[in-house]
């Protein structure tokens, strides 16, 4: 009867203890390596060019393989109509200054043969010239086709004096100086990824794999609802092009520990 009673007296302390023990040992769990991430790899810049007028392409200063800088003539359409049409705007609005400025220096002069309906008139003609000009120098510069960035001409697909249609496209511009690594990963990837942070990725080039450095981009904020996926960019330098866009490769890195507590 004595040894039950002690036994009853020793029950209630020792019962938190292994209480707490207990929720040790389910409460964390170890960090695990996360499966490389596979993906493919992107120009930062791969454009379709096309301009927004129909003609007859009367020049083709860049061809494939050539390296061009932003502003630089990829192309070049027939312009001769739009050409006079900027020098007849620009002799419509010389003229409709010179008369606006010398009916507003009569005015000024309180000149009793110019009447402010007049020279409000004469202003209005001359602006209207102003925006005349602007549109045909508009149209005139619609006809060629100009490099949006520096880059390397990859196609060119009509010929001089080939017809050619309002935004048909003619020349493909990729910039390889920058490439962009995109792939899709678990959830569990996106917990250890932020914007700026410095990860390894591993492509598939021959005769053998390399890896490169690079600089997280992009991280969606959602899931694609029928792989729960979610869209992951690194971006890394390519300055003298030894990086293909397009080869496949893969993510690395190991994920956080996990904790929790764990469910029955």
């Amino acid at each position: 009867m004595m040894t039950i009673n002690r036994f009853h007296r020793r029950g209630p302390a020792c019962g938190p203890v292994f209480s707490w023990v207990l929720g040790l040992w389910v409460f964390v769990v170890p960090a695990r390596a996360l499966e490389p991430a596979a993906g493919i790899t992107e120009a930062i810049y791969d454009g379709t060019l096309s301009l927004p007028v129909a003609g007859i392409v009367t020049g083709c200063p860049s061809r494939e393989g050539a390296s061009v800088r932003a502003g630089d003539v990829l192309l070049e359409l027939d312009s001769t109509l739009e050409e006079l049409e900027v020098q007849r705007r620009r002799l419509i609005l010389e003229t409709r200054r010179m008369d606006y400025e010398a009916l507003q220096r009569l005015f000024e002069q309180n000149s009793i043969s110019v009447k402010k309906e007049e020279l409000d008139k004469a202003r209005a003609d001359y602006q209207v010239a102003e925006t005349e000009l602007k549109i045909a120098e508009e149209q005139l510069r619609r006809r060629r086709l100009v490099a949006p960035c520096d880059g390397v001409v990859v196609e060119v697909r009509p010929e001089v004096g080939e017809a050619v249609q309002a935004y048909q496209p003619l020349i493909r511009l990729v910039d390889t100086r920058q490439v962009r690594f995109v792939a899709n990963v678990e959830p569990a990837w996106c917990t250890g990824l932020r914007p700026d942070q410095t990860v390894t990725v591993e492509l598939d080039a021959a005769p053998a794999p390399v890896r490169v450095r690079g600089r997280v981009a992009f991280v969606s904020p959602v899931a694609d609802p029928a792989s729960g996926l979610r869209r992951v960019e690194v971006w890394f330098e390519n300055p003298d092009g030894a990086v293909a866009p397009g080869v496949a490769g893969r993510l690395i890195g190991a994920g956080p520990a996990v904790s929790g507590p764990v469910q029955p």
